[in-house]
């Protein structure tokens, strides 16, 4: 690979920002994170969503909200679910507009939608939700987002729209 041809990052200086505005994280990077091309039309891709909203389906095990060090598990959300089947577990935002129209902060009715209209290919059968307070940056980095990295692979997802909470 020659100088010119390296992968693009859409933000080289993301983990300054990260740092400045989460004083304590204290994350650096010397690697940039490339930017993917898709290899195929939107219309023909798989899209999953990964956020850090807290949604799961109703019944399903609780995150630990008051761990002091976060909760670094995620939850598969089916993608044909619906909003009722759904149920948020965060203390951390507030939940008030989410619990009204749960799209405000995870859109699963849009994405549907979307693909229903064929302008993405699909859905992958399952979303992921986890909260998004996780004070350990190793561990939300080496477990939680390679887990749901696994996760999205297993679900041969073509695109992941990411999404925090």
């Amino acid at each position: 690979m020659t100088e010119t041809s390296k992968p693009r990052q859409l933000r080289s200086d993301v983990w300054q920002t990260v740092n400045e505005r989460y004083p304590g994280s204290m994350i650096s990077k010397e690697d940039l994170v490339p930017l993917a091309s898709l290899d195929k039309p939107l219309s023909e891709a798989k899209l999953t969503f990964i956020s850090s909203a807290g949604v799961q389906p109703v019944g399903t095990m609780p995150f630990d909200t008051v761990h002091p060090v976060g909760d670094y598990t995620f939850r598969k959300v089916p993608s044909d679910s619906k909003p009722e089947d759904l149920e948020i577990h965060q203390l951390k935002y507030p939940t008030v507009g989410a619990i009204q129209d749960l799209n405000v902060i995870f859109p699963i009715e849009r994405l549907q939608e979307l693909a229903a209209d064929g302008v993405i290919g699909g859905l992958t059968d399952n979303f992921f939700s986890f909260i998004g307070y996780n004070m350990d940056p190793e561990q939300m980095e080496l477990k939680l987002a390679e887990d749901i990295a696994d996760a999205v692979v297993k679900d041969h997802a073509d695109i992941a729209l990411l999404c925090p909470a």
